[in-house]
């Protein structure tokens, strides 16, 4: 990551505590905002993030187990179970036994769940696209180095492993 490059000519190694105060409360807002639409949406199904969470990954990782969405969360199996099995009951999360191994769960979102996550993601694209637009390319790329080294290693892991070869 290369030094310097801050406003005003200060070095980004050396931002003030208020700088950083500023910083997260800026992360606060804009997660708050962010959410702000998923959450209307999934308010009409009485869901919550966790089940977003649960969609968006599934969709992601079609076929994904349960042991693999358990890690990409970071919640335990209890929370997970209770956030599936409303999914599957209300018809939008499908579990199948494994091809390979009949102990694992494969799960994959039917039609209707996809039309829900379509509809979540719809609306945080559109947030991501306004902002990214008025922000510029080279705030959206320094906007991902930082998220990227605010990632636990395992998790950025995860997600460059996803992300290779895309913008």
């Amino acid at each position: 990551m290369a030094e310097g490059g801050g406003s005003g000519g200060e070095s980004l190694l050396f931002l003030t505590d208020e700088q950083l105060r500023k910083g997260i409360e800026a992360m606060f807002f804009a997660y708050r905002g962010f959410t702000a639409d998923p959450d209307r949406i999934l308010s009409e199904y009485e869901y919550g993030r966790a089940h977003h969470r649960a969609l968006h990954f599934i969709n992601r990782n079609r076929g994904t187990t349960v042991n693999n969405l358990l890690a990409i969360l970071g919640v335990t199996k209890q929370s997970l179970n209770r956030v599936l099995r409303a999914l599957i009951d209300d018809g939008l999360v499908e579990s199948r036994i494994g091809a390979r191994d009949k102990r694992e769960r494969n799960l994959f979102l039917t039609p209707a769940g996809e039309e829900l996550e379509r509809k979540l993601s719809d609306a945080q694209r559109d947030r991501m696209r306004s902002a990214y637009r008025t922000a510029g390319p080279v705030a959206v790329a320094g906007f991902r180095q930082v998220l990227e080294a605010m990632m636990d290693p395992e998790m950025r892991r995860h997600f460059n492993a996803r992300t290779d070869g895309e913008a």
